[in-house]
């Protein structure tokens, strides 16, 4: 298993109820899968919302079919509208 940090930003904070967390996942999960995981841990997490929410392993932006690697840091930052 590969630990990793998972931080959460704006409302998906909020709706998380936690800034940050650690969890275990295996190795060669995809940033997606994690999402997944993340919906099924915390149920006040919208999976419309992590579904086109932004991702950074690292500090830097990566795709939902981009592995995580071990002891990474994963951010998720909420989709942002404007005008």
């Amino acid at each position: 298993m590969n630990p990793v940090k998972v931080l959460f930003f704006a409302t998906l904070r909020h709706q998380a109820g936690v800034r940050s967390t650690e969890i275990e996942i295996p190795e060669g999960i995809t940033v997606r899968q994690l999402k997944e995981r993340l919906v099924e841990r915390f149920p006040g997490l919208d999976w419309q919302v992590m579904d086109h929410c932004l991702a950074s392993v690292n500090q830097e932006y990566c795709a939902d079919e981009d592995i995580i690697p071990p002891g990474a840091e994963v951010a998720f930052f909420p989709p942002v509208s404007g005008g």
